[in-house]
């Protein structure tokens, strides 16, 4: 059997394995590898521009203050070694918008990684204020010449920018936290980071091209309940559908069995519906997806919180995205309405009697907000969905 991806983990259990924004307990003074996300105010594309023909060209065009954040960046680790920092910067990218940035500490380090993370946005800063914010250069790279009906430039800034620039006296996104992070926790992970860092001008062209695709829609009613999602919304009124879902006990050869029948109807025609939560169940979503079939992915707290900082820029990782991308996946997070609805409810508590009486042990009620609930019903809205 094949391994979980990350993103496979982080849309079955609401526990990221790469959380964000200050772990309890951890040191951010020792040794450990990290990938931030520094985001521009606004997302304004401050640095540059996305060009390429396609997917695979497709590269950033740095402008002037672009090219000064990269070679900033570049000279990270001498510049804090100086001041008794060992640091490594194992990969990193400007984009139009924000900066990644792996970077590995070697050694304990006098203060906190975050001083390095402050000290370069603050250094980004003091570098706009100085050389491009009045300049006019940078507005020129990002804009050309202003167009009717777009924002004029004004001393040599965009209109829109200059009015969020002057309001807060940094170039960056405002963030409790200074920076967004994740920090790596377990093997093969660092080639997942880089590989995903060096990934993003492919991915942000794909996504520029199909931004239907990953919208993120709070309001989805199918099957009468309510459901956050992104992706291919024509999923749902697919005329074949199957639903996928097998026991936590079942062996390899009843996954592989069903797994057969799963793809063959998929070939067919079908739209596969599955909560990817037992080994069974998110091996036969790896092999549809795999294999190019339309796939629909009932998740328990996989998107980010309404109103949260990253809910506008959220994009599904990995393989999600890809499929994604090909309108061949779509994604579904129950709303709180629909995990409490009554029939939902009843279903769940049917089947955990059955169960009860199956194995002569006595039911005992599951409270709604317990992680056994939320998956079981979960399974319960798969079978819903793909009711004829």
């Amino acid at each position: 059997m094949s391994q979980d991806t990350d993103n496979e983990r982080k849309h079955r259990n609401p526990v990221d394995p790469l959380r964000h924004h200050r772990e309890k307990a951890w040191d951010y003074r020792g040794r450990a590898i990290y990938h931030f996300t520094l985001p521009v105010e606004e997302r304004y594309p401050l640095f540059g521009v996305l060009e390429g023909e396609s997917a695979e060209t497709a590269h950033v065009r740095l402008n002037g203050f672009g090219l000064q954040v990269c070679r900033m960046l570049g000279g990270l680790a001498r510049f804090y070694r100086k001041k008794g920092y060992a640091l490594k910067v194992l990969a990193q990218m400007v984009m139009p918008d924000h900066v990644h940035l792996v970077i590995q500490v070697l050694e304990p380090l006098p203060q906190s990684i975050g001083t390095v993370v402050r000290g370069f946005k603050s250094g980004c800063t003091k570098i706009y204020k100085e050389e491009y914010y009045h300049s006019g250069e940078n507005a020129a790279e990002l804009n050309g010449a202003p167009n009717a009906g777009t924002d004029k430039v004004t001393g040599g800034v965009p209109v829109q920018f200059a009015r969020i620039f002057a309001g807060r006296g940094s170039i960056w996104q405002p963030d409790k936290a200074y920076y967004h992070e994740r920090i790596l926790h377990a093997p093969g992970q660092l080639r997942r980071m880089i590989d995903y860092v060096k990934d993003n001008p492919r991915r942000l062209w794909l996504k520029s091209r199909n931004p239907a695709l990953f919208k993120l829609h709070r309001r989805t009613e199918a099957a009468g309940l309510s459901f956050s999602s992104m992706g291919n919304h024509f999923l749902l009124n697919w005329p074949d559908s199957q639903a996928v879902e097998m026991s936590r006990s079942a062996s390899d050869d009843q996954i592989r069995e069903r797994l057969q029948s799963v793809l063959a109807a998929a070939h067919n025609g079908a739209v596969t519906y599955t909560a990817a939560v037992s080994r069974g169940e998110r091996l036969i979503a790896r092999s549809v997806r795999d294999e190019g079939y339309p796939l629909v992915v009932l998740l328990c707290d996989g998107f980010p919180k309404e109103g949260s900082p990253h809910e506008r820029y959220y994009k599904p990782g990995g393989v999600y995205f890809e499929a994604c991308s090909k309108g061949r996946l779509l994604l579904l997070e129950p709303t709180e309405e629909a995990f409490l609805d009554v029939t939902v409810q009843k279903s769940v508590e049917d089947l955990l009697r059955r169960k009860a009486e199956a194995r002569h042990s006595s039911y005992s009620p599951v409270p709604v907000t317990s992680q056994r609930y939320r998956f079981m019903a979960l399974n319960e809205m798969v079978r819903r969905l793909t009711l004829p």
